[in-house]
């Protein structure tokens, strides 16, 4: 038996199933919620049910919760949450309790929590994983498992977009696919994993959901990305960028060879060759960070 929840002042009563409760609730329990927690429950309450496949149902419009069904999302997880009201804690964006100005609920605690999980997970992986690497190594290939873009390519590969809680305005400019709302979603969902299960859950969890970003995290980003890593070097010293210049071409238009300078700040660091522009600028750069010729 399940009854939809009654709203009265100052009061709402919920009849809660048996059994089903945000924990465990053996019997049939009525459960009081003070009336300035009706946005935040009734949030939580399509969750709590939709979850657990016990009711399908939309909340009012008024306060724009809608009906999703987060079985898919666990299952792509591989994870059942114990407290189905952590993951709609987890998934509720800011911009829902700020248009309807209703008690502040949001997903920013979350992801604060998951942040620091995140990084404690991958930070202890990569000391066993790479043992001969050193200290500057793994902060760099941390730094690149836990950016923006990497965490919004696991969300992503969640489908987090769509399972997201949004207000009107966010909804319309295109929240569900925003960079930094799905990277903090993310981070927010291993918070809440963590508040769930605890740290060794989570840990299991995140080294799953990470992994297509461990396939070359082991390879020199000197190599993977020479003209970005020489940039950020150069620009960490002067707030200028380095320059190419094609100085020479030759070769039939089918067989074509390039050379190019790359400079900076007034001063030429290195040439490099290739069969074009772009092949020839990463081997300039590549010899520049060799030779590190700014020095």
């Amino acid at each position: 038996m399940v009854a939809v929840a009654q709203l009265v002042e100052p009061r709402i009563v919920i009849p809660v199933v048996a059994g089903s409760s945000p924990v465990s609730h053996p019997t049939l329990t009525l459960i009081l919620f003070p009336f300035s927690l009706r946005f935040r429950f009734l949030c939580h309450l399509a969750f709590f049910f939709s979850t657990r496949g016990s009711l399908a149902f939309t909340i009012l419009d008024s306060i724009h919760c809608k009906y999703i069904n987060m079985v898919s999302l666990e299952t792509r997880l591989g994870y059942k949450f114990r407290n189905s009201l952590l993951l709609a804690e987890a998934l509720t964006h800011p911009s829902l309790a700020y248009e309807t100005q209703r008690p502040h609920f949001d997903n920013q605690r979350l992801e604060f929590l998951g942040d620091a999980v995140l990084e404690l997970s991958l930070t202890s992986h990569l000391y066993d994983l790479f043992p001969g690497r050193t200290e500057g190594d793994l902060t760099k290939m941390r730094a690149r498992l836990v950016s923006k873009h990497a965490l919004f390519a696991f969300a992503q590969g969640l489908d987090l977009g769509s399972y997201m809680l949004l207000g009107k305005g966010e909804e319309i400019s295109g929240g569900r696919e925003r960079v930094s709302t799905l990277a903090d979603a993310f981070e927010a969902l291993i918070g809440a994993i963590y508040i769930d299960s605890g740290f060794d859950e989570a840990r299991e969890i995140i080294l799953k959901l990470i992994e297509p970003g461990l396939a070359d995290i082991g390879e020199d980003p000197d190599r993977r990305n020479p003209k970005g890593r020489l940039q950020e070097i150069l620009q960490g010293i002067v707030a200028e960028s380095p320059i190419y210049t094609i100085i020479d071409e030759s070769g039939p238009d089918h067989n074509k060879q390039f050379n190019v300078l790359v400079a900076w700040n007034g001063k030429d660091l290195a040439v490099g060759s290739g069969s074009n522009k772009k092949e020839a600028e990463a081997e300039a750069a590549r010899n520049a960070l060799k030779n590190k010729s700014w020095e």
